[in-house]
């Protein structure tokens, strides 16, 4: 059964489809109870919205969860080509030391 706080992110996303933070907030809610659901919504946020930041992390980190290191590697370092190009210092710096982490 799905929590209140999820039923009522899966009613925004009915009502705006299209809404990166409600699909960024519904994976990272199911990465609590169900990783293939999780994954679902975070592959959706990388085809529609991969401009959206704080997906690559995230998504890295549960392939890495899921022994997938080849796409946790990639996901790390498109995160970092696109936090470079939008100056995010602090999510740069995350990223960097994940992927270091995952390759050493």
């Amino acid at each position: 059964m799905n929590s209140p706080r999820l039923e009522q992110l899966l009613e925004f996303y009915k009502e705006d489809p299209n809404d990166a933070f409600s699909i960024y907030a519904i994976a990272t809610e199911y990465l609590k109870s169900d990783l293939t659901l999780a994954r679902k919504y975070f592959e959706i946020l990388l085809k529609d919205h991969p401009d959206y930041l704080p997906t690559y992390y995230h998504v890295a980190h549960l392939y890495e969860e899921l022994d997938e290191n080849e796409l946790a590697e990639k996901a790390y370092r498109k995160g970092i080509i696109l936090a470079t190009k939008q100056g995010n210092a602090t999510t740069l710096r995350e990223l960097k030391n994940a992927l270091d982490e995952l390759m050493f």
